[in-house]
């Protein structure tokens, strides 16, 4: 019997939470979406700004028709599923939680594009002039984070194999 991974539901009902939390603040309190929105300096190289992210990561497949953008949805929607079938399946705790946090920030991000027509990015790391990263959000960091560990896991950690006479399921 396979064992709920609680840990990776969590991960991801948190995350999901905490961004639509944010993205509410933004263009609900703050009404950062609206003209006189102007960016809030937080520290010298942290700003909030709203920015609508009609594409994907970096810009990308920008949706500029309904068609595109529920394309968009459709094919963020099938990678979720996918990520979530594979959670169900990991027996691997971390990796549960990593992607718990890809799971949860891609719905947050698909629940946006569903019903504003784009992602509410607000996130504006800058030093100086320089801006490392396109302004994101917290779904975008949690998925990003999510990633990072799957990939440091699959190619720098190795988890020990099973003791010789055991199974997977801990029968001999």
């Amino acid at each position: 019997m396979k064992r709920v991974p609680v840990a990776g539901l969590i991960a991801a009902a948190i995350i999901f939470a905490l961004d639509q939390l944010f993205k509410w603040i933004i263009i609900g309190p703050l009404a950062l979406d609206r003209l006189a929105g102007d960016p809030i300096d937080l520290l010298p190289i942290f700003r909030v700004r709203f920015v609508p992210n009609m594409g994907v990561s970096l810009g990308l497949l920008h949706a500029s028709s309904d068609t595109t953008r529920w394309l968009l949805v459709a094919m963020t929607g099938a990678i979720a599923a996918g990520v979530s079938i594979w959670m169900w399946r990991e027996r691997n705790r971390q990796d549960q939680v990593a992607l718990g946090l890809v799971l949860g920030g891609a719905i947050g991000n698909i629940l946006d594009r569903a019903r504003f027509g784009y992602v509410v990015d607000w996130a504006d790391l800058h030093f100086g002039a320089w801006s490392p990263f396109l302004v994101f959000n917290l779904a975008d960091a949690a998925i990003t984070i999510g990633v990072l560990v799957l990939l440091v896991r699959a190619l720098l950690v190795r988890d020990k194999p099973a003791p010789r006479g055991s199974t997977e399921n801990g029968n001999a």
